[in-house]
């Protein structure tokens, strides 16, 4: 059997598989290799933080609102603070400004108001790291077919100058549909890249629309229970 020497290797490797169809597409390829790296890169980190919010905080509800149903403010906080995900963080924070108010004798009007505030404010700040790097995957997908386009016609423009140059000398045909074939490379592989990052986008948006559904149900829950216990407060003084 004859062994290959590493030029022998390295020449088949560039002209043969993905690697020869990425020389042939052009300068533009290269930008869309860049954006593919990067689009991967973001998925898997957005897909490694998203992973919290599969935990399911209905069970976690239920014991708070009976917690605090039966007055067990701090029970409560505690089991918020014990548990992982970003709705328990987002009940502990409504909680604790709760328990600090109360002690602090405030008016049951001014109380609520600040409990959803600080709920609120708190949900604005995950929700805003949740969507880190986000912008990044729309605009790959917007980008990246864009590029491919580019790219394609710039690979046309010489196309086109080459069978002009060539007319009388070889076949026509054969010249045009090679040089097409080479152009259309950008916008394939431009595709590529933007279609997934387009279906990433959209899947992480629905996640996160999902979480703020959750998250708003949990706070009405969470104001309904504290309205009703200030109310009972109010009643026995």
């Amino acid at each position: 059997m004859q062994l290959c020497s590493p030029p022998q290797l390295a020449a088949g490797f560039f002209e043969s598989g993905a690697m020869k169809l990425l020389l042939e597409g052009g300068v533009f390829m290269w930008p869309l290799l860049v954006l593919l790296v990067l689009a991967i890169a973001v998925i898997i980190e957005r897909y490694r933080s998203l992973k919290l919010l599969e935990t399911d905080a209905s069970a976690l509800r239920e014991e708070v609102v009976a917690l605090l149903s039966e007055d067990k403010i701090e029970e409560s906080l505690q089991l918020c603070d014990s548990a992982r995900g970003p709705v328990p963080a987002i009940l502990s924070s409504g909680l604790r400004k709760f328990l600090v108010l109360r002690r602090l004798n405030y008016d049951p009007a001014q109380m609520e108001q600040q409990v959803i505030k600080s709920m609120e404010t708190y949900g604005v700040n995950i929700v805003a790291a949740l969507e880190k790097h986000l912008p990044i995957l729309a605009t790959i997908a917007s980008v990246a077919p864009m590029l491919g386009f580019l790219g394609t016609v710039q690979g046309m423009i010489v196309a086109f100058g080459d069978i002009e140059a060539n007319i009388g000398t070889q076949n026509i045909v054969q010249a045009a549909a090679s040089g097409i074939r080479v152009a259309l490379l950008t916008t394939a592989f431009g595709l590529v890249v933007g279609i997934p990052a387009y279906m990433a986008f959209n899947y992480f948006t629905g996640i996160i629309n999902d979480f703020v559904l959750q998250v708003e149900s949990s706070a009405a829950e969470l104001i309904e229970v504290v309205t009703l216990r200030m109310t009972l407060d109010k009643g026995k003084s």
